[in-house]
């Protein structure tokens, strides 16, 4: 009597044998960081939504119902904000942009030149300086406001535009920043090269090694600016003068006297949704800067 073989199916691609047909495990695991990235994302993003929402709003929509359908008084929010004052809302945002362009770029300078040094150069006490800067980094920003407003005081400079400005040159952060991004992009062989070829050590820093920390540079830039542009103690101590507040300060007076006037706050939420617009645009801006500047580096490497 002869016996039949019985065949067994092939397992099918993905899965092993003695398991059922299914999704891996890790891929049902995978799903649980993205929901929470979306829950955050969506955490994030719905005060901004609101923000946009309730620009379109008066302020009989705005504080007769709560809802996510836009209104239709927009165009009259747009109008009143434009007339209050005789336009002193873009006066704040120039005052800003003066502030946080100016005070950026002045920071990013010192910052890469100071990186640049801690980086490239050893000298006696450079570990001691970098400790001091990183001691900056985690001072709060509160602790120093008072004392550099008795100093800017002392030197009569007190509600003026330097008073804003000079505080914000320094940056801790951006100088641990420039330092770790020219160690690692600027080779130490490329500098001793310059210096056989007699160049002297200004040209080596801005023919050879500026170029090489124009990524990073960007990034302090970029922190730097938002850090600035959204500033609000600093300004608050500084400055008594209306005419030279930053758009958080002028604000902030606003929505204070909003408690006596409530047709104010639809200026202030107007206000807060314009003064968004020139963060995301520059975000914009730079991140092209930062692919061309990737791009160009891998390109050369």
């Amino acid at each position: 009597m002869s016996s039949l073989a019985v065949r067994k199916p092939a397992p099918a691609a993905g899965t092993t044998p003695g398991t059922a047909q299914g999704p891996p495990p890790r891929r049902r695991i995978a799903l649980v960081p993205t929901l929470t990235l979306l829950l955050g994302a969506l955490y994030c993003l719905l005060p901004v939504a609101w923000v946009v929402i309730a620009a379109t709003k008066s302020g009989s929509e705005l504080f007769s119902t709560f809802t996510f359908l836009p209104g239709s008084g927009f165009a009259d929010n747009l109008s009143d904000l434009n007339a209050y004052r005789e336009g002193v809302y873009w006066q704040w945002m120039g005052n800003s942009a003066l502030y946080a362009g100016v005070g950026a770029l002045l920071s990013t300078a010192v910052s890469a030149i100071s990186g640049y040094a801690l980086a490239i150069y050893r000298f006696k006490g450079r570990e001691a300086v970098f400790s001091v800067l990183m001691a900056g980094v985690l001072m709060p920003p509160v602790i120093l406001a008072i004392p550099q407003y008795l100093l800017l005081a002392k030197a009569d400079l007190a509600d003026t535009y330097w008073s804003v400005l000079l505080p914000l040159v320094l940056s801790p952060y951006g100088v641990y920043l420039s330092r770790i991004y020219a160690a690692a992009a600027v080779p130490a062989d490329v500098v001793e090269a310059g210096r056989m070829d007699g160049a002297s050590e200004w040209r080596i820093f801005t023919r050879i090694a500026l170029p090489m920390m124009v990524p990073g540079l960007v990034t302090v830039f970029l922190f730097q600016f938002v850090a600035v542009w959204n500033n609000f103690l600093l300004p608050f101590i500084m400055l008594s003068d209306d005419e030279k507040f930053p758009i958080t300060l002028g604000l902030y007076t606003l929505l204070e006297q909003g408690s006596n006037t409530p047709a104010l706050y639809t200026l202030v939420i107007t206000g807060a949704l314009l003064a968004v617009i020139p963060l995301i645009a520059l975000f914009l801006v730079i991140q092209r800067f930062w692919s061309l500047d990737l791009l160009s580096g891998a390109v050369k490497s």
